[in-house]
């Protein structure tokens, strides 16, 4: 398996910027629940781990370890949520863009340089970013960025109210699966759904 590295940062790194922040989200694609957004600062220096990778590759048993140690030997990191009456009202791309703005402002150390998973931030400078196609797979500090987005989205979608325990929400995260398609047909939309996605299709 080919694990992301640090070549995008090495590079901006001999340039002589220090605090390259990675950039990603997890959440888009789902019928339910924010969208998170998490923005990571890793040292040049950085070894504490060997096994960070696109976040999708990995268990929930390794990611929420690796989440640890991001966390514990970044420079700096954020996470930031969009919620879903913001997604209804504005539509994903925009509220995924809204989560990356606010991840990056979060920082406590104020990037020089952003590498961000395949999409450009709208609000930043073009000159300072990099957006990276399957990046979560290439750069380690997107890699990072979508390992803790993803632990901490799973984990807030894990502690709803026994409300929405209908939907499988623990299991599914708030994505389409045949289950959550069938709660839906059920037992109707509620207040996590995203409306916006036309998941009225799914009603009987």
């Amino acid at each position: 398996m080919t694990l992301p590295t640090f070549q995008y940062e090495q590079q901006l790194w001999q340039k002589g910027l220090q605090f390259i922040a990675g950039v990603d989200e997890v959440g888009r694609g789902c019928f339910a629940g924010p969208v998170v957004a998490a923005a990571v600062i890793l040292p040049s220096d950085f070894h504490a781990t060997n096994k960070i990778n696109d976040s999708k590759k990995l268990s929930p048993k390794v990611r929420t370890e690796l989440s640890e140690i991001i966390k514990e030997h970044a420079v700096a990191f954020s996470i930031a949520e969009v919620s879903v009456s913001v997604i209804n009202d504005v539509g994903i791309g925009k509220a995924a863009q809204q989560a990356f703005v606010n991840a990056i402002s979060y920082l406590k150390t104020k990037p020089e340089h952003i590498l961000i998973d395949a999409f450009m931030i709208n609000a930043l400078q073009k000159d300072k970013q990099t957006a990276i196609i399957h990046g979560d797979g290439i750069s380690i500090s997107i890699a990072a960025a979508s390992i803790i987005a993803k632990v901490y989205r799973d984990e807030l979608m894990q502690k709803l109210p026994e409300d929405y325990k209908v939907y499988d929400f623990f299991t599914n995260k708030g994505y389409g699966t045949k289950k959550h398609r069938d709660a839906i047909a059920q037992h109707g939309l509620c207040d996590l759904h995203r409306t916006s996605f036309n998941l009225e299709k799914f009603l009987t």
